[in-house]
């Protein structure tokens, strides 16, 4: 099946019916990919890292593992991972983080943006953007909580693969911070199967 592209720095909204498979490819490797999942009978019902981390009882997640909604219903599960290595701790980035991590670099209005622009017709707003998975990010977690953003393991062609437990908006983007990303912004494909 083809893949349809996310260019550099960029996003999009795409629907996902119950059962249908949605698989995240870095091309170039390297690359975060941010994602979220509203379900499509009330966008209210929305993904949530602190559901999904209470009921898996795990923060590293991979194939087997279900990502939860905020009303505790499981919305996709992982059925295919090549890396093993995402985040589910840190927001989208907005110009809000560039202005913090980034003060030399020009502005960009990051994940955030781009996911609000892309599900804009569905009526979910910015207030409505949660905490994203964030596909091939690679964000360790020390012996003494502190955290850091390193360059993701990600090679070319490396993929994760979902399947949707219930009909869902997503909102998927090619990332544009740096550290997130190694330094360099590429594209991210993806499939619907």
């Amino acid at each position: 099946m083809k893949l349809t592209r996310i260019e550099p720095r960029s996003g999009t909204a795409l629907l996902l019916d119950k059962g249908q498979s949605l698989t995240v490819v870095d091309p170039a490797g390297c690359q975060v990919a941010d994602l979220l999942a509203f379900s499509r009978d009330d966008v209210r019902e929305v993904l949530s890292n602190g559901r999904t981390f209470d009921y898996e009882e795990m923060i590293r997640l991979s194939v087997g593992n279900r990502l939860w909604s905020n009303r505790s219903q499981p919305m996709l599960e992982i059925i295919e991972d090549t890396v093993g290595r995402h985040d589910f701790l840190l927001t989208p980035c907005s110009r809000d983080t560039f202005r913090h991590f980034y003060p030399d670099k020009p502005e960009h209005r990051g994940c955030f943006g781009n996911l609000a622009e892309a599900l804009a017709p569905w009526g979910i707003t910015e207030d409505d953007i949660p905490v994203a998975f964030n596909c091939f990010m690679n964000v360790p977690v020390r012996s003494d909580g502190k955290i850091s953003v390193d360059p993701p393991i990600s090679n070319p062609g490396a993929k994760i693969t979902f399947r949707a437990e219930m009909d869902l908006i997503i909102g998927l983007t090619a990332c544009s911070a740096y550290a997130s990303n190694g330094g360099a912004f590429k594209p991210i494909d993806y499939r619907i199967e």
